[in-house]
């Protein structure tokens, strides 16, 4: 039989007084906080310590020090300390005994007949799970040097955790609960299984945090699995004939197809697809998009580097990026395509000594779409998911699934087809592994298959 424990968390810490605009007094009081389960108690050792004075890391005085107005010794602060921590186990044990997990009320009157302090009730803090989880994005954010975008990934946890359960508790969090939230993301929410998938993860990252820091002690999430059938997310892609279709296709000439409100093609009396001209401006707005994208196709980089790219980053022929989302220091080597497009915009100036004329990424993908369909790009594409049980396989024209993405996609499936090494491949991309590249080596392998296909006609 597995020993019960109760995971618990001590913390000394000085209470500093003022903040970062007005400055902080030089000394602070001495307070300890303890944490299990869902509970929290703060209150006064009953010393106060200079900061400079003060090891966070032993969470003790420096040895040799004095602190207060009664110059009080280290040695005595610490002794106490020391004693504190002793009591503090020692009441924790007990209850892992009685196999008991115990309430506020229970610890502050055991703490108060081995210490006779009491503890002032105000000087418990009544946490919910959401506050819990706040502080987990503040630490953890910290720590794992977030981006801005993983920030809003757990805001968005947080903000589906709140509509399934607004008086959410870690003891609801269950096998059970936690299979009702499952249902809850699927059928609520509408999400796919992979998505949910994803969910879940994040959910179980911040438990298993909150069981660390000793808020937490229901570890169901530790063995929750679900069983949800998923499938390889398709990579979306030019291949070469459709980049060079792209790349040299002449906007001046070009009519927009018109269509009703569900995106049906109109026809006129005769049955011919109505057209429009489209007007210089949004021409020119296309042709823009179309060249950003393509740069991206023809150098890996993502489409918020390419936004941020900056001629003091082009030198000798290359360039040299870090990059915004991973922070890698990447080289890429300009060839003629991605040369020549720089060449078309070096006399525009652009705010920030920007490079090219980028525009937002939403607006780039809703564009972008519009690109596809001019250019012809309406292979049809079966998107396969799965919802719980159901298999749902959706059908569309290439051009509706085209974004921003597809142009680092490109230049990997195009690289690869080409013969060019994934090792090398890599040193373009800034992916750190092997297995990030498979399901890129997989189609280029099929692409492969294709072009070898073209000498048995």
């Amino acid at each position: 039989m597995a020993k019960f424990e109760i995971k618990h968390n001590v913390l000394f810490f000085p209470d500093k007084e003022g903040n970062e605009k007005t400055g902080y007094k030089p000394d602070a009081k001495l307070r300890i906080r303890i944490r299990w389960a869902k509970n929290v108690i703060n209150f006064n050792v009953g010393y106060r310590v200079e900061l400079t004075k003060w090891s966070t890391e032993t969470q003790r005085c420096n040895t040799g020090t004095s602190h207060g107005r009664k110059k009080v010794t280290a040695k005595d602060i610490n002794s106490e300390i020391q004693s504190l921590e002793d009591i503090i186990e020692a009441i924790f044990t007990a209850f892992e005994l009685k196999q008991a997990i115990p309430s506020v009320d229970d610890f502050r009157g055991e703490y108060t007949k081995k210490t006779n302090r009491s503890i002032n009730k105000t000087a418990v803090v009544d946490k919910t799970i959401f506050n819990y989880f706040d502080e987990f994005i503040l630490k953890e954010s910290i720590s794992n040097n977030w981006k801005y975008a993983t920030l809003q990934k757990f805001a968005t946890v947080k903000n589906h955790l709140t509509a399934f359960d607004n008086k959410l508790t870690f003891e609801k969090l269950t096998k059970e609960g936690l299979n009702n939230y499952v249902v809850f993301l699927r059928d609520n929410k509408d999400m796919r299984n992979s998505t949910v998938l994803k969910q879940i993860a994040f959910l179980k990252w911040f438990l298993k945090w909150s069981s660390g820091e000793g808020y937490n002690a229901n570890l169901a999430f530790s063995n929750f699995s679900p069983k949800m059938d998923t499938v390889d997310k398709k990579v979306i892609f030019l291949d070469w004939n459709e980049l060079m279709i792209v790349y040299n296709f002449d906007f001046r000439t070009a009519k927009k197809k018109l269509r009703d409100e569900k995106g049906n093609v109109l026809l006129d009396p005769t049955g011919q697809v109505q057209e429009v001209e489209l007007t210089e401006e949004n021409k020119k707005a296309l042709e823009k998009v179309r060249d950003c994208f393509c740069f991206s196709c023809f150098t890996s980089l993502r489409y918020s580097d390419v936004a941020n790219l900056k001629r003091s980053d082009i030198n000798n022929n290359e360039i040299v990026v870090t990059t915004i989302k991973t922070s890698d220091s990447l080289t890429i080597n300009l060839n003629n395509y991605s040369r020549a497009i720089l060449a078309k915009y070096a006399n525009e100036v652009y705010s920030g000594n920007k490079a090219l004329p980028a525009i937002s990424n939403q607006k780039m993908n809703d564009h972008l779409k519009e690109v596809g369909e001019l250019c012809g790009l309406d292979a049809l594409i079966t998107i396969t998911y799965f919802k719980g049980s159901e298999r749902i396989d959706e059908i569309y024209p290439k051009y509706e699934l085209l974004s921003t993405h597809a142009g680092r996609r490109t230049f990997i499936c195009n690289a690869l087809a080409l013969g060019i090494a994934p090792q090398t491949v890599m040193k373009f991309t800034g992916h750190s592994n092997y297995k990030s590249m498979q399901p890129y080596i997989d189609v280029a392998d099929v692409e492969k298959r294709k072009a070898m296909d073209l000498f048995n006609r």
